[in-house]
Parts: C-alpha cells; sequence; structure tokens
C-alpha cells in the first residue's frame, strides 16, 4: 500500500529527530569538558590530590568544579557518568543509515557508473568498512604512536582522506560522504565505549579496593578525547553535507571533505587556545577562511555536463513507468518542476537542481517517484509556494498513480 511510504517516512524522521538531540547532548557535553579542562587554575588550598579547580556562573548560580586526574582520596557517593549520550547518537545513527541507505540503496547507496554492487555486497561494504577503520585506528594509538600525539593525529588525518577517496569509488557522492562521517563517529564512540569508560571504571574500582590508581588510565583516556574534540566540527559537516550538492556531488568530493578535517582542527586549537586562557590565535580565521574559500572553488572544478541522460531502467523502474496513468504524471511534473530540477536549469535564480534531483526523463521521474508522492500528492511542499501553479486535479493524479503502482511491489520497491 502507498501508505506504507508515508509511515516510513515518519519513521525517518523520528530517527533522524533522535539521532539530532542525541548528537546535541554528546557534543555540548564533549565541548563542555574540554573548555572545562583547559580552563582549570592551579589555586592555593586546593584539596589533596586535586590538579585544578574553576569557578563558573550560569543560570543565576555559580558552580565550583574541582578535577582530579587520578581520583579523590574518597569516593562521592553519587557519581555522574557521561556515556549515553555518545551511545544514543552512533545507535541512532545506524538505524538512520539502514533505514535511508541500506533499505534505499539503489537510490541512495549503489552507483552502478563507478561500481555494479549488489545490494548485499554494497551493505557489506557499508558496515565492514566502519568496523575495519576503527580497528585501524585502535592499533595506531596502542602503538608507539601513542606516546607521539602530533605524528598520531597526522596519521589518523591520513587515513580519513583515503577513506574519502576510496568511499567516493564505490558508493554515490552522498553517501560517500556520509559514510565518512559514519566512520569518524564510529572511532569516536568506539573510544568511548572500548577506553574511556573501561579505563574509568578501573580507576573507579582500584579506589574502591583501597588501591592506587594507574595514571596511565587517565593518559590514554585523555588522548582519545582529544581525538574526539577534533573530529566533531567535521562530523557534523559530513553529516549534513547530503543536503549540499556541491559538497557530495563534484568531481573532487573527497579533496572537499579532506580539508573539511583541517577546518575542524583549525576552528578547535582558536576555542581550545582561547579556553586554556594562552590568547586569541587570530590567524585559524585566515586559515578557516582560505580553507573554506578552496573548497568552494573546488566544488565546481571538473564539473561537465551529461548529456546521457537516458539510462536503461530496472525491471522495477519499468513497472512504475507501465502503470496507467504515468504520462499523464509526467507530463504534469515537467511542466511543473522541472525547470528547477533540470541539469541546466531555466528558472531565474536556479543555478543547480536543488538536492540534485533531477526531473527530466522518464527514469527521473521515476527514481524519484516517492518524493515526487510525499512533496506533491500527500503535502503540498512542492512547487514551493506553488509557484507554477500546481492543481489539486494534477496532485491528485499523482497521488493515484503512485498508490497503483506501489500495490505491486514488494517491501524495498515502496522505498521509492
Amino acid at each position: 500500500m502507498s501508505d506504507f511510504i508515508i509511515i516510513w517516512d515518519w519513521l525517518t524522521f523520528a530517527i533522524r529527530w533522535l539521532h539530532v538531540i542525541t548528537a546535541m547532548a554528546w557534543i555540548g557535553t564533549s565541548f563542555y569538558f574540554i573548555a572545562l579542562d583547559l580552563g582549570l587554575q592551579r589555586t592555593k588550598n586546593l584539596p589533596d590530590k586535586a590538579h585544578g579547580e574553576e569557578w563558573q556562573v550560569h543560570g543565576g548560580g555559580f558552580y565550583h568544579v574541582q578535577k582530579y586526574l587520578v581520583a579523590p582520596n574518597q569516593m562521592p557517593d553519587h557519581l555522574t557518568w557521561f556515556k549515553w549520550e555518545s551511545y544514543a547518537t552512533w545507535l541512532s545513527g545506524a538505524a538512520l543509515l539502514m533505514v535511508m541507505y541500506w533499505a534505499g540503496a539503489e537510490l541512495y547507496l549503489i552507483d552502478p557508473t563507478k561500481a555494479d554492487l549488489s545490494l548485499m555486497v554494497a551493505i557489506l561494504i557499508s558496515a565492514g568498512s566502519l568496523a575495519l577503520g576503527w580497528i585501524i585506528y585502535d592499533f595506531l594509538c596502542k602503538s608507539s604512536l601513542g606516546y607521539r600525539p602530533t605524528m598520531l593525529m597526522f596519521l589518523l588525518f591520513i587515513l580519513l582522506v583515503v577513506m574519502a577517496w576510496g568511499y567516493t569509488q564505490v558508493f554515490t557522492g552522498r553517501a560517500a560522504l556520509l559514510h565518512l562521517g559514519a566512520f569518524t563517529a564510529t572511532i569516536m564512540t568506539a573510544n568511548v565505549f572500548f577506553i574511556i569508560m573501561p579505563n574509568q571504571r578501573i580507576v573507579v574500582n582500584d579506589l574502591i579496593n583501597d588501591r592506587t590508581p594507574d595514571v596511565e588510565y587517565g593518559r590514554i583516556a585523555k588522548l582519545r578525547s582529544t581525538h574526539n574534540n577534533y573530529l566533531t566540527l567535521p562530523v557534523i559537516f559530513l553529516m549534513l553535507s547530503n543536503h549540499y550538492p556541491l559538497a557530495f556531488a563534484s568531481e573532487y568530493n573527497w579533496l572537499i571533505a579532506s580539508l573539511v578535517f583541517l577546518i575542524g582542527v583549525s576552528i578547535r586549537h582558536y576555542f581550545n587556545t582561547i579556553h586554556a586562557r594562552k590568547g586569541a590565535p587570530n590567524w585559524t580565521w585566515l586559515v578557516t577562511s582560505f580553507l573554506f574559500v578552496l573548497i568552494m572553488w573546488l566544488s565546481t572544478v571538473g564539473l561537465e555536463e551529461n548529456n546521457n541522460y537516458e539510462k536503461k531502467m530496472s525491471e522495477k523502474e519499468e513497472a512504475f513507468f507501465a502503470v496507467e496513468g504515468f504520462d499523464e504524471v509526467y507530463e504534469i511534473v515537467s511542466g511543473r518542476c522541472s525547470m528547477c530540477h533540470a541539469r541546466e536549469p531555466v528558472y531565474r535564480g536556479i543555478h543547480y537542481a536543488p538536492k540534485q534531483v533531477y526531473l527530466e526523463t522518464n527514469k527521473d521521474v521515476v527514481s524519484q517517484s516517492s518524493a515526487i508522492f510525499l512533496h506533491s500528492a500527500v503535502t503540498h511542499a512542492m512547487p514551493p509556494g506553488n509557484l507554477t501553479g500546481m492543481e489539486q486535479s494534477e496532485r491528485d493524479k499523482i497521488k493515484d498513480w503512485y498508490r497503483s503502482a506501489t500495490r505491486t511491489q514488494p517491501f524495498f520497491g515502496r522505498l521509492y
């Protein structure tokens, strides 16, 4: 039934909403504790074993925070652990990846012009690459490079560049940048789950059992936490990139993603230095601006016009095409939507098809059938402001055609 696509779209929205909420919670606590850690002061009369303290004001009250590198002499009755923010962000992100890119692999994940992958192979590459990234990263951190943080960060950057290029060789541009974000986020969450939290538990257990905790556990956790701090901003960019074709659909999208990691480092360096009260490294804004201008330039370099609009339809697409009423729907979409959603838009002020959605050919309309149904038939989101005057009768024809087409489609066919 066509109602399935409505339920599916709301499910996707709910998961995305959950992902955004938990991500804000994780990022917020991460940024707060990094800033707190950098701003700690070694004042007089600190308690025994205390490393530093900070006075803060917020919400009409004052907060007095003290940090112990290992642990205080006596465990407090209540101890707050910050972990579920990270776990919930990754789990909701993984669910969104499955719903959007695995279930909709033919539309969002697989690009036959790059690699003619089966659905199962594409999913295995998607999931396997995330696990492989953590294994490689963890190996590097546990090697002697763990004591050479600058060299380790450089090698991590090289790993991310390689993965950026590799993803673009097998997936669509949209999926490539999204997977690079998931690849990075997996490393960050695994740092919390496999390293930071276990090390903190060891320290707590040692203290409870009157053993002197090893400061090495704190050093390791701090290293991983610092990596997470510098990786956060690029991950946000990559997760938002699927809304901006100039980022994901350009020839050098892998290089754009790589430069974003450098921008993340420059921005975080500025704020980390400020929070440490070491002055304002204003040169970072010049570097960030230069890199961003370079990204804008790269987004249009090498773009070539693709005149091979018509491609062979799949069996599923043929089924949608063959349903009675398609010819009328095609004329409606061509007349109301294609002036913007074209390889060469003709609508004033539109230079690129919004979200790289093309609605010029039979295959274009069929491949975007679920979006057309949701945005132009179920709702009136498109055309925006109904600028082209789509009539209700036209919306009804789209709705009737799509419902007729989906009655004959299996589960995955309804995701179109």
